[in-house]
């Protein structure tokens, strides 16, 4: 069993700043990829940002250099900081991972979402 919790969404001004967490639980034996996915009211799901298995990092064009992704290996912990917060990142946004458990099963897994509004 292995479960992904998001914190930190909330309500910010244009121009603000939030930071995202995630925590991976249970009976995981590794973490291949980890990182952030949104979806935005009408719109397809898009990769936000991702730590890949190699450890590199990818960003979705619309939110490189406002956005940084970066993780606790010891705590299974992936963040997302958010600068320079506009309308249109407004979305649920979705951590996800590619887990390995202990019985050696690779699965992927997705949270529950944690909503980010930016309105004035």
């Amino acid at each position: 069993q292995v479960q992904l919790v998001e914190s930190g969404g909330g309500l910010v001004q244009p121009g603000g700043s939030l930071r995202l967490s995630c925590a991976a639980s249970g009976s995981i034996f590794s973490i291949n990829a980890m990182g952030w996915y949104r979806q935005a009211p009408g719109k397809e799901r898009e990769l936000v940002a991702l730590f890949t298995s190699g450890g590199s990092t990818n960003y979705a064009d619309s939110v490189k250099g406002r956005f940084t992704i970066s993780r606790d290996n010891a705590k299974n912990i992936v963040y997302l900081q958010l600068n320079s917060l506009k309308p249109e990142d407004t979305a649920v946004y979705y951590c996800h991972a590619e887990i390995v458990s202990y019985l050696k099963y690779v699965g992927l897994y997705w949270g529950q979402g944690t909503q980010v509004t930016v309105s004035s």
